[in-house]
């Protein structure tokens, strides 16, 4: 009579150890996720860090896009935990660095300066870095959602409350537009 329940036994256990895995991949794609956020947080506060010095730097040629700058930075909230609005944030905070970038066009003397291009290096490298953060993270929140939505994993993740995860989007200061090309003239 126990012959009978060995293979029901043995579908128990194989649907038992495949439950654990998927469960488990969610731990960890929710853990690279936190990681990542982890590492792009901190590249935030290094660029933002950095913009005290960029504006001494500027405000000596020009008072006036410094202010507007110095209000928005001011504004910065970093305690957000909502990704969008994390997003929205930053990408404001972006589009004023890249308005003292391009400020920085009509000053000659000021895209000169040694204080200035080291500062601008600085920001460079450090977007790159926050790119790079944010690519990592996308990259998991895009594993870790399909995890949610396909079966049979979708099952776990109704089963224990894992959510989908935002996207990151950002706009870097440093990030430049190509020109259209028109090919017809």
């Amino acid at each position: 009579m126990a012959e009978q329940f060995v293979p029901f036994i043995f579908v128990i256990i194989i649907v038992v150890m495949i439950f654990v895995i998927n469960y488990n991949k969610f731990i960890k794609y929710k853990n690279r996720i936190e990681a990542s956020w982890s590492h792009i947080d901190v590249a935030l506060k290094r660029r933002f860090n950095l913009i005290p010095n960029l504006l001494k730097v500027v405000s000596q040629y020009q008072q006036h896009e410094a202010e507007v700058f110095e209000k928005t930075s001011r504004n910065f909230h970093s305690g957000v935990d909502n990704v969008v609005q994390r997003s929205a944030e930053e990408s404001e905070l972006s589009r004023s660095l890249g308005g003292i970038l391009a400020l920085v066009e009509n000053y000659p003397e000021l895209k000169a300066s040694d204080n200035f291009l080291a500062l601008q290096q600085s920001l460079s490298d450090i977007e790159r870095d926050i790119m790079e953060a944010r690519n990592r993270l996308n990259d998991n929140v895009a594993r870790y959602n399909t995890l949610v939505e396909a079966y049979p994993t979708n099952l776990i993740a109704k089963a224990y409350g894992f959510e989908k995860y935002d996207y990151f989007t950002l706009e870097l200061a440093t990030q430049r537009e190509v020109p259209p090309v028109d090919f017809d003239a």
